[in-house]
């Protein structure tokens, strides 16, 4: 079975940095295409970015184009995301996903393409 665990999440003031780390265990992460999503509070669940399998191709949300990057380290199985500028508006639960069966030049933008999801870790920004 696989299994993501996020780390990374807290406090922090406007204008600040988190990195989140994602670390994958069950399966070799190079197999999975992996995303972040959050969610806000009354919100619904939304997409930050992808990366493929082998990290040669990324995506963003125009939200987070420019401040957040998004990275891998299939050698210890674990997907990062280095979150920086951050604004109050970006205050929500950071969930990382994995997505198999998928091409490895491929990344996925929808949530219910996604077959593995963390149990998602708490970011507040206060400004």
């Amino acid at each position: 079975q696989v299994q993501l665990v996020e780390s990374g999440g807290g406090l922090v003031q406007a204008g600040g940095s988190l990195r989140l780390s994602c670390a994958v265990s069950g399966r070799t992460l190079s197999t999975y295409a992996m995303g972040w999503f959050r969610r806000s509070p009354g919100q619904e669940r939304e997409f930050v970015t992808a990366i493929n399998r082998s990290g040669a191709t990324t995506d963003y949300a125009d939200s987070v184009k420019g401040r957040f990057t998004i990275y891998r380290d299939n050698a210890k199985n674990t997907v990062y995301l280095q979150m920086n500028s951050l604004r109050s508006e970006d205050t929500a639960v950071y969930y990382c996903a994995a997505k198999g069966s998928i091409s490895v030049g491929s990344i996925a933008y929808r949530g219910d393409e996604y077959d593995y999801w963390g149990q998602g870790t708490q970011v507040t920004v206060s400004s």
